[in-house]
Formats: C-alpha cells, structure tokens, sequence
C-alpha cells in the first residue's frame, strides 16, 4: 500500500477539517472533490476572480452524494486579512492555492500580482498561526527556479528569479520559513510543475498550453507557440499535484520544517512534443481534423528554456509517487477536454 492509499483511508476513518483557498479554480476544485470523495468537511475561501461556481459545483457533485453536504462557500478576498482570520478559525489543515498565475500577467500587472500573492499568503500564515491550524500547504512554483541552469531542478539550488511572479512565490517561501523560525509554524511549499488536467481554463491571454491548444484545434484555429518549440517542461496532471497536497498537509517526517518540494512527474516534454500529442490525439475523436501545424513566433519574456524536476526529496520525506505521466493524463482528461472546451 502506498503512502497516499494509507492517508486516504486514514481520512476517511477520521474526517477533519480543511480550507481550500481558491478552491472554485482549477488546483483548487480538484483538491475540494478529492476531499469530499474522503469525507472530509470543507470550507473553500474564493473570490471568483479566476476561479467559477461551475468548478466548484463539478467538484461538488463528482463526490459521493452522502459527503455533498460537507462544504460551506465563502465569498472572500485572501488581500482582506479579516476574511482569512474568519476563514481559518476551527480548521485542521489549509491548502492555499488562490493567487494570480501567469509570468505574462505579473509583468504587466506587478502590484496586482504582489498583492494576491504575497500579501494574500502573509494574510492566510498570520490567520492559521493565530487561529492554531496544524499546517499550511502553499502553492510555489518552479519559477523560483529562474536562471539556474542545471536540469534536473534540486530543491537546494535555485537562481535569480526572472519575473514578478517567480519573485512573489519566492516571497512566499521566504515568509515560510521566517514564521517557522519565529513562531515555530507549520508551512510546506509545493513547487508546481505545469500542472493540466481537468477545468484547466483555456480563455485569455493567459491561458496554460494544453487547453488553450486543444480548444484552438478544436475549433480548427491556429495555434501559436512561442520561439522553436523544443522548450521543454516537466508536465504534471493535476491528480499528482492532489496527493502531494494532502501527503503535504498531514505527513509527520521529523526533518519536514518548513520545506518546498518539487511536484511533478520527474521528466520533460517539449512544446513539440505535447502538441504533437494532443493532436494525435484529437485526431482519434475527429479524423476531420487533419494534420493541423503550428505558428512559431517569439519566444515569450521572462520563459526559461527547459524546467525538469528532480522529485527524490518529496518522495523520501512524503512518500509522493506520481500515478499519471503525460500521456495518462492526457487520456483521462481528453473527454472532459472535448466536451467543455
């Protein structure tokens, strides 16, 4: 039995009580149904900015009827430090996952990404420690990594950040580890890797590749990649990132402190690569499709070339062993792509 089996029946023996901030998005909305499938009770903290009450309510009814009951909305700003000490009172563990994604946005928008994403974590750290939460997940990300140029990316060695939203998620890891110096708190950060699947909004212009992709061939329109497409990255489909957030949340290693751990598959894919994959694999659905190619245009500032984890540390201290590689999740996730996007 895996590490991740033995939680789950754990959890379900012994539901206890967890804040899923901006569990109506797409990370989010997977955590909330996983939770409820366990039985566990729910309150998810969300101010519909990014995230939609149709993630939620998919989340909601991919749970078992009897555990539909078991989460509470609330309608909230993480910026509001009064909404988050609300919001955490009586909980058990939190999984903070509301922020302002996108390397694109923050360098247009910087304030608006500090503020979500810094002050927003600080908010929900000064809510947990005062309200006495077990611990705290947060979402990182692999751009904290920036100009470090070894591959695979190690925990222990990251470079100069190169945009607002790689310095907002190196912010948090640093608040991380200074409440647990002075207060003694409880916080793991979760480096994500390209995280898709499910929900995943493919709308804007800061849409993630895959169902920005699979909607434009979906709709027989170009698509677009930035610079030769043998960017590479490791892709991580979002039910590998659900269990290292629940592994996270509850693990008891003596050596945890206030880590961040890298979570993904643990290889890398090329932009050529995946859309090659999603094609093939949209051919399947619709032989009408053709053999559809790809616009290369410049490469997009502040992207780095190749991004691989090395995923050893959240295997040894967590007991994380991912169960879907690309083309798993690709599979799992291709009806609901066809049929929503």
């Amino acid at each position: 039995m895996t590490a991740y089996d033995s939680l789950k029946k754990d959890l379900l023996a012994a539901p206890r009580k967890w804040l899923v901030t901006g569990g109506a998005g797409f990370i989010g909305s997977h955590l909330v149904e996983t939770l409820l499938s366990l039985g566990q009770q729910v309150v998810v903290l969300d101010n519909l900015a990014t995230g939609s009450r149709d993630n939620l309510e998919a989340a909601i009814q991919g749970a078992p009827i009897e555990h539909r009951g078991k989460v509470r909305f609330v309608k909230g700003d993480i910026t509001d430090k009064n909404v988050c000490a609300s919001a955490c009172q009586g909980m058990d563990y939190v999984l903070h996952q509301a922020a302002l994604g996108s390397v694109p946005r923050s360098i247009e928008r910087p304030g608006d990404t500090h503020a979500a994403n810094v002050t927003g974590t600080l908010n929900i750290f000064i809510g947990a420690r005062d309200a006495g939460v077990k611990r705290v997940v947060y979402a990182s990300s692999s751009s904290v990594y920036g100009d470090q140029p070894n591959l695979p990316k190690v925990e222990q060695r990251t470079g100069n950040v190169l945009s607002p939203y790689a310095a907002s998620k190196a912010m948090c890891e640093t608040y991380s580890q200074v409440f647990h110096r002075c207060y003694g708190f409880q916080s793991l950060g979760l480096r994500y890797f390209n995280v898709f699947g499910p929900r995943q909004d493919p709308e804007g212009p800061y849409a993630a590749v895959l169902p920005k992709w699979l909607s434009a061939l979906k709709k027989r329109e170009q698509v677009f990649i930035n610079g030769d497409g043998e960017n590479s990255r490791d892709f991580c489909y979002v039910a590998n990132v659900v269990q290292a957030n629940l592994l996270a949340a509850t693990a008891q290693h003596p050596d945890l402190g206030c880590q961040a751990f890298n979570v993904a598959r643990g290889d890398r894919t090329t932009l050529n690569q995946i859309f090659a994959a999603i094609r093939y694999s949209l051919q399947a659905k619709d032989p009408t499709l053709g053999n559809p190619q790809p616009t290369y245009r410049d490469f997009r500032a502040g992207d780095i070339r190749h991004s691989q984890a090395d995923i050893s540390l959240i295997q040894k201290l967590l007991g994380y062993e991912p169960t879907h590689n690309v083309s798993q999740g690709l599979a799992e996730a291709l009806d609901w792509y066809w049929a929503n996007l």
